[in-house]
């Protein structure tokens, strides 16, 4: 483990999880045994039919709880209010966090002149669907994490920094947060709410989306998400943006784009005609998020 570093900035680092324990273990150790700084830890436990809730107290952690799963946009927007640093970090639960990961932050938010920015850490994932990242497999289980080779070598990998910060996990300063209301719960119970909060900081003035090689966290992939019934948030966005994730991406925050140090130049993004909206919902898209029943959400 390392010495704590006071001269870091400490983070606020928020876990939604939904009766995924022995992930969130994992995650949590990897938090305490590979940070330089002490860093404020929140946990927002959805259910916790699993033993989540007490074991979450036995650590002493800040928390949050929900009897029922209220997804990630609420939790993460429910934690806030427990928010005691000036940086707010959103980590999935079934992420493991390598060693430099905060130093790398740090590094980062030396260089920039105000808290405009949204930055991401650097994915490698045994089974890598996204744009950006690194495939390698450590594991896709408790059983077959081999922690101590990714130990070894997850800094073997050659990566740049690079364009279009996004998804988890990701840096924010609590101001721009507060700024754009968080994550949009509309998008319960959270796909594509991570296009949708980098769409609200650039309409907000935000234009450093930033990836960071050094910053690198395993990702055991999906392990909540394949379980939830999922919102239509392609449609969702859509209809709110008036184009589709993929410009944004491409039109916007040049996602994937080696990070040179030059300003990314946006390219003007058509909006999608009336007409093609309508067909959409007339197709028989589903714009809503799943249902809850009558009783109301008590969130401690």
């Amino acid at each position: 483990m390392f010495e704590k570093n006071t001269a870091q900035r400490p983070f606020s680092i928020i876990i939604p999880t939904w009766n995924n324990l022995e992930f969130l273990k994992i995650c949590i150790r990897s938090i305490r045994q590979n940070s330089m700084a002490g860093h404020q830890i929140i946990v927002h436990v959805n259910e916790g039919t699993d033993g989540t809730l007490d074991w979450v107290k036995s650590q002493n952690l800040d928390y949050t709880y929900s009897e029922r799963n209220i997804g990630v946009c609420l939790a993460c927007n429910a934690m806030r209010r427990k928010v005691k640093t000036d940086y707010i970090f959103y980590l999935n639960d079934d992420m493991y966090l390598l060693p430099g990961w905060d130093s790398a932050l740090n590094r980062e938010l030396d260089k920039l002149p105000d808290d405009r920015f949204f930055l991401s850490g650097t994915m490698i994932q045994p089974h890598n669907y996204l744009d950006v990242g690194i495939t390698a497999n450590y594991g896709d289980s408790i059983d077959s994490f081999d922690e101590e080779r990714l130990l070894r070598e997850y800094m073997s990998f050659k990566m740049t920094d690079w364009r279009g910060a996004t998804w988890p996990p990701n840096l924010i300063h609590r101001d721009m947060w507060d700024l754009i209301g968080g994550y949009s719960v509309e998008f319960s119970p959270g796909m594509y709410s991570d296009p949708d909060l980098t769409a609200k900081l650039y309409l907000a003035g935000v234009r450093y989306f930033k990836g960071l090689s050094d910053c690198r966290v395993y990702h055991f992939e999906t392990k909540s998400t394949s379980r939830v019934l999922k919102n239509d948030g392609h449609t969702q966005f859509l209809f709110k943006w008036g184009f589709p994730n993929s410009r944004l991406r491409g039109n916007y925050t040049g996602l994937g784009l080696p990070f040179d140090g030059s300003s990314f130049v946006p390219k003007k993004a058509k909006h999608v005609s009336r007409l093609k909206l309508l067909f959409t919902l007339l197709r028989g898209k589903r714009v809503g998020c799943p249902s809850f029943d009558n009783d109301s959400i008590r969130i401690e």
